[in-house]
């Protein structure tokens, strides 16, 4: 169910703080008060690296899910405001096509005064993602195309052993490159520098896009209301496999039915695929094809 022009949002006008020290409310904010009339607020001196660094110096305890939204709740304790948003990055291979690096981008709001949390995320092959070992910038000529440097920053460290003093982020500019690479290289003990993307989304335009993918996707999401109780986040809660088998009519492994749901309430729906596939083809079958 969504709002009619007549009606404001429940969210229209209200302030959200973001917990972010890396500039994402650039992208955030305009798809979400687009969407619903939400205004992004970011407080000051929150160090949300403390949760966890792309560059492993501070490792992440807990998923993607649960650290978005200890995030968001940090943020709500430190500004007393009742309205929260963060989110989480993962960068890595494609679980099916292992040599495919992806991009997964979850974001999570909380309100406090409904008690209700609503969480989007979206798995993109749009990234740049990657890390190479060099001697040299020559070494390093396809990498930096590759990386887009010097659009997107980079991050550059011994290539073995942890050495604190020799972890250089957001590498935007050649001349800062060749000292990084040159010191790190004589540290490192096979005489080579690891080089890899500097995944922050203040030193990286292409995560920005996937950024703005799910804040488009959660803006949707609060857009529209249950159509129970009028609670805003309505959306997809869960997946029910079983698709039936277009030769036998035994369940598969494909998804059947999507399942719909309220943040707030009980109240479910099952709905038929979004791509209107009604039975799957025999090759997925485990009777048919086993």
């Amino acid at each position: 169910m969504n709002l009619g022009t007549k009606n404001p949002h429940p969210y229209s006008g209200r302030t959200v703080t973001l917990a972010t020290k890396h500039q994402k409310e650039k992208v955030l904010a305009p798809p979400l008060r687009e969407a619903v009339g939400l205004v992004i607020s970011v407080p000051k001196n929150l160090d949300t690296d403390l949760l966890g660094t792309f560059t492993g110096e501070i490792m992440r305890i807990g998923s993607p899910k649960e650290t978005a939204l200890k995030k968001a709740r940090w943020g709500l304790a430190v500004t007393g405001r009742r309205l929260g948003l963060a989110s989480e990055g993962s960068f890595g291979p494609d679980p099916q096509i292992l040599f495919v690096p992806t991009s997964h981008e979850l974001l999570a709001f909380v309100d406090d005064d409904r008690g209700i949390e609503v969480v989007e995320q979206v798995i993109d092959s749009e990234t740049n993602y990657a890390h190479e070992s060099g001697n040299s910038l020559r070494d390093l000529e396809k990498f930096l195309v590759k990386a887009q440097f010097p659009s997107h920053g980079l991050i550059v460290r011994p290539n073995t052993g942890i050495q604190p003093d020799l972890l250089f982020k957001g590498i935007t500019d050649l001349g800062r490159l060749r000292y990084a690479v040159t010191a790190c290289a004589a540290s490192s003990e096979d005489g080579l520098a690891h080089v890899e993307t500097d995944m922050r989304a203040h030193m990286n335009p292409t995560r920005r896009k996937v950024l703005e993918k799910v804040a488009t996707k959660l803006g949707q999401r609060l857009q529209t209301l249950c159509p129970h109780c009028s609670t805003p986040g309505w959306g997809l809660v869960d997946l029910v496999k079983g698709l039936a088998c277009e030769e036998c009519g035994g369940e598969t492994l494909l998804i059947a039915t999507e399942v719909y749901g309220c943040p707030a309430c009980d109240y479910r729906e099952h709905q038929p695929r979004t791509d209107g596939l009604l039975v799957a083809p025999p090759d997925y079958c485990p009777y048919c094809n086993p």
